[in-house]
């Protein structure tokens, strides 16, 4: 047995129960781990409320880190005692569980298995958005939505050491001088100011290359009029809602722009893509360009109050649970 927290209902934080659940050995392919820390991420909650779907009963949650206990059958790259982490294996909020090698990468020396847990999702969705989706490098100019949220912290600073000029936008300013301490040269409070008005301002009337919208509904269509012609408009995520249906005229009518919704699941399918990504990850976080803040923990039982705060956007960086 072990304890998780299962979700038997769609419905808000309320359903986040912890029980006891079983168990089995890992299968073919498996391996067993104790978990030391779970990363919280939106995509929980967008699995919670059933905008993204599954079917109860089910645990959530897709990022964790921890030490391997033991073995399925066929399993030779992987060894018990081994420091493990993933981003993309359901059933994340559980003390201990089996996993699919597939989904596995092994931890650096160096790295804390808490950093670990608190990095692979949004540590390689920001490698993925800013050397893969589009390719940042000196000169390029960039606005990132909810900089001071998980992945809008690593990107900054990420994005600064590629030498990008780095705009961002925050909702206070306690998380405006957050951002402004991670890499990000203008951090807008969209609460207060008009973002498009103060991107033009700061771009000297040209836009930027390329936004990256993890907030969604707030924040669109006004994200196209941030761009330069023949722009990018990346849309990964969508806290405030998701963006609502629109005519492909409007990328004409605003420049001749690009839009696409990627996922990390996509950039990371196979093993090498998978391998290459956290290790690129890897690279950044030991070399000091990028340092991961864990700026809130919560017990495993207390899910549901992490979530209450995540949604009320009360949190800020990376937020963890202790199993």
């Amino acid at each position: 047995m072990t304890k998780a927290i299962v979700i038997r209902n769609l419905g808000g934080p309320e359903v986040l129960k912890l029980e006891d659940v079983a168990l089995a050995a890992p299968g073919p392919g498996e391996v067993q781990i104790r978990q030391a820390a779970i990363g919280l991420n939106f995509i929980d909650v967008y699995f919670r409320t059933g905008l993204y779907k599954a079917e109860p009963p089910f645990i959530p949650g897709k990022e964790g880190a921890g030490t391997i206990t033991a073995l399925g059958e066929g399993v030779t790259d992987f060894s018990v005692g081994d420091r493990v982490a993933y981003a993309s294996a359901d059933g994340a909020y559980a003390a201990e569980r089996n996993v699919a090698t597939k989904h596995l990468v092994k931890v650096p020396d160096g790295i804390s298995l808490e950093t670990a847990a608190a990095m692979m999702l949004k540590g390689m969705t920001a490698q993925y958005l800013l050397l893969q989706t589009y390719p940042v490098k000196p000169g390029s100019v960039i606005l990132f939505h909810a900089a001071a949220g998980g992945v809008g912290l690593i990107a900054g600073q990420w994005a600064k050491a590629l030498g990008a000029t780095v705009i961002g936008t925050a909702g206070s300013q306690a998380k405006i001088d957050l951002a402004l301490a991670h890499g990000y040269d203008h951090v807008i409070d969209y609460g207060k100011d008009d973002f498009v008005a103060r991107v033009r301002e700061l771009t000297n009337g040209a836009g930027v290359d390329v936004v990256y919208d993890s907030v969604g509904k707030d924040t669109f269509p006004q994200s196209l009029d941030c761009l330069k012609p023949r722009g990018l408009f990346v849309s990964f995520g969508n806290s405030s809602g998701p963006v609502d249906a629109f005519n492909m005229g409007l990328l004409a009518q605003k420049g001749s722009l690009y839009a696409t919704r990627p996922t990390l699941f996509a950039y990371i399918a196979t093993r090498a893509a998978l391998d290459a990504c956290a290790n690129s990850l890897f690279d950044v976080v030991q070399s000091n360009k990028v340092r991961i803040n864990i700026n809130q923990t919560y017990s495993l039982a207390d899910a549901g109050q992490a979530h209450t705060d995540l949604e009320a956007r009360k949190t800020s960086g990376t937020t963890l649970l202790i199993p």
